[in-house]
């Protein structure tokens, strides 16, 4: 099995989706350890002073005025877990706990956060069992970090709490630990409030949106090329000089792509009507602006997200010089901002290629295509619910599109009195991910269809590679109506697993 190294620095994308989705293992290094170990001793050092610091023998946030004696501060980190896991709702998915526990170990090895080197390693040990905790759905308002969330998993290292073992069975978190030999963690000054205060939750679902995105942009590529040769578009607005005078990289890759995918075909630019087009619409037309953008957008998130990765986000933190210091960095509005703008981009993306999947659909419109592509029309409705569930699905993005972050809640008696609601925009994104998927399943189910009725019109090598592929999938062609619900559920796992683009650069080779 793939291992994971973590040090003080160096964690990438690719690392947090490996633990995350891959269920590699983790190990920490010699580096991170002795990293650990420094950081200790300074923050043992302070704890034997008489004098108050924060988060080391305070309390916390509005109770920060109290200065906590020796002889309770172990009991005050178990009660910060205790207390702020107070999450509510549906569990989240295992592979957001996972990315959410992963990266809260990276800061943790960092140097930053004052953690001994044995906490660490039970973290990283809890990873490798395979056992997830608990985490609900509601509790993170995005500042002082995914706190609830946080809170649960923490409260599971503590051999507290529930959790879901290797076999997917939820169970007592004692239990789990005992099985595999894990120690419950008896927490030390600060340790509590280090586990629990950071933006892990928001970056760990921004990175696999980021990741899904990258393969739904490169299928919304390919679905708009089936669609433009559907319609019998043409693809002269795709070539690369005109793209090349409005310079946005995004757009010219996706203009890049769709002119691969159509290279041979013998469909676009021919009219079947009495009126020839001069021009195509706007959802067929600039479909490389739109897909465009939002990867420009992607390229903005990633950098944010490589930024938030290379932080040590807690407070206070432990600096090199020795000092403890109380910060903002907490505050998750970098994440949250582009968490919220991918939704924003996502929801076009779609409202895009529904527009194309309408136009394939209305005999009026569609270029000598049967009406809704039935076989027998009036007595077969052909694809018109389809496209209904697809208008959904978009109306409901739209609505996932209105930013979270442009919110804020004041908690914690005032002292919190501005928060991110990153958390929040990024379980919206989530759910929008997994619609534009769906909305891109709908509109190849209609488009490979469309092209099937081209009678007498050779479609492109790499259209007729999507084409057999996605019927060797499952997903029916042409034929009088049947029960949709499962084509389309075929349809929209070829899209998510990536087949469908894999499928194209069978002809193409690698997409941009």
């Amino acid at each position: 099995m793939h291992t994971v190294l973590v040090g003080t620095s160096g964690v990438t994308a690719s690392d947090v989706l490996a633990v995350a989705r891959g269920g590699a293992r983790v190990e920490l290094s010699g580096e991170a350890v002795a990293a650990l170990a420094a950081a200790r001793e300074i923050v043992d050092a302070l704890a034997a002073k008489p004098d108050p610091v924060y988060g080391v023998s305070t309390g916390f946030g509005a109770l920060a005025t109290r200065h906590i004696s020796p002889e309770l501060r172990a009991r005050l980190q178990r009660n910060i877990v205790r207390s702020h896991a107070a999450g509510m709702g549906p569990r989240v998915e295992r592979e957001v706990v996972r990315a959410l526990m992963f990266l809260r170990l990276k800061t943790v090895c960092s140097g930053h956060t004052g953690v001994r080197p044995d906490v660490a390693q039970s973290m990283a040990d809890l990873l490798n069992a395979g056992i997830t905790p608990v985490v609900h759905e509601y509790g993170s308002l995005g500042c002082s970090g995914d706190l609830a969330p946080l809170s649960h998993c923490a409260l599971t290292l503590m051999g507290e709490g529930d959790a879901e073992g290797p076999d997917g069975v939820v169970r007592p978190a004692g239990d789990l630990l005992a099985e595999h030999g894990i120690a419950p963690v008896e927490l030390r000054e600060k340790e509590g409030l280090a586990l629990l205060n950071g933006t892990d939750g928001m970056l760990g679902m921004l990175l696999m949106a980021l990741d899904d995105l990258d393969t739904l942009y490169k299928s919304a590529d390919v679905t708009a090329a089936l669609s433009l040769e559907a319609l019998l578009g043409t693809d002269k607005v795709l070539a690369p000089e005109l793209h090349a005078i409005r310079p946005h990289p995004g757009q010219a890759a996706s203009a890049a792509n769709m002119l691969a995918v159509l290279k041979g075909s013998e469909l676009t630019g021919h009219h079947q009507d009495d009126a020839p087009r001069v021009q195509d619409a706007y959802s067929v037309r600039c479909a490389p602006q739109v897909a465009g953008a939002g990867r420009d957008t992607l390229a903005h998130a990633r950098l944010v997200a490589e930024r938030e990765l290379a932080s040590a986000v807690d407070n206070p933190v432990v600096l090199p010089d020795g000092r403890v210091e109380s910060n903002g960095n907490f505050h998750g509005a970098p994440v949250a901002y582009v968490l919220d703008f991918l939704a924003v981009a996502a929801a076009d993306l779609a409202s895009i290629a529904e527009r194309r999947t309408d136009r394939l659909l209305d005999k009026n419109r569609s270029h000598g295509l049967p009406p809704f592509l039935a076989d027998d029309a009036g007595v077969d409705s052909g694809l018109m619910i389809a496209q209904y569930t697809q208008a959904a699905l978009v109306a409901e993005m739209k609505r996932l599109a209105v930013p979270a972050s442009a919110d804020s809640i004041p908690s914690s008696a005032m002292q919190e009195d501005h928060v991110s609601m990153g958390w929040s925009a990024a379980r919206k994104l989530r759910t929008a991910v997994e619609n534009l998927a769906r909305v891109l399943a709908v509109e190849l189910y209609a488009a490979t269809r469309a092209v099937e009725l081209r009678e007498g019109l050779t479609p492109a090598p790499a259209t007729r590679a999507v084409i057999d592929a996605v019927r060797a999938a499952g997903v029916q062609g042409p034929g009088p109506d049947r029960f949709l619900a499962p084509d389309l559920a075929a349809a929209d796992g070829f899209v998510r697993g990536g087949r469908l683009v894999a499928a194209a650069e069978t002809v193409t080779g690698p997409l941009r």
